[in-house]
């Protein structure tokens, strides 16, 4: 929580349109807003803030990068949630079970969305983790 008492996002997506929606959405419901365009803009980031929830796209400058990056933040701190969002499935047909569970617990997210994700579905994951929101 910030200075200013307002949960911290951060926002991590190769894709301009999905950071400018996601940030709007985000920035309506109360969060402060940091946002990057890959693994190496959010690690920098990290490096000056700990937010209080991280959003990150699966594939970007590496095909692996969000599971990276997913691991990355859970090992600063482990009580930031993780939620993952990616178009694989829509691409490839692949699709992940809900992170944390049973042969998926090598994800090291605490969700995983398909895209197009819509924000009312991130605030249902939000809810179902204990996340504050408002």
């Amino acid at each position: 929580m910030n200075a200013d008492g307002r949960p911290l996002v951060l926002l991590v997506d190769d894709d301009q349109d999905f950071l400018v929606q996601m940030s709007t959405r985000f920035a309506h419901e109360g969060w402060r807003v940091e946002t990057a365009h890959n693994e190496t803009e959010a690690r920098a980031k990290l490096a000056t803030v700990r937010p209080d929830l991280a959003v990150l796209d699966l594939m970007m400058d590496q095909l692996d990068g969000g599971f990276t990056l997913a691991h990355e933040i859970k090992q600063l701190d482990p009580r930031i949630p993780v939620l993952l969002v990616t178009g694989v499935t829509a691409e490839t047909g692949l699709a992940f079970e809900r992170a944390g569970a049973g042969s998926q617990s090598w994800i090291k997210a605490d969700a995983v969305l398909a895209k197009p994700v819509r924000f009312e579905q991130i605030r249902r994951e939000l809810d179902r983790l204990g996340v504050r929101h408002d």
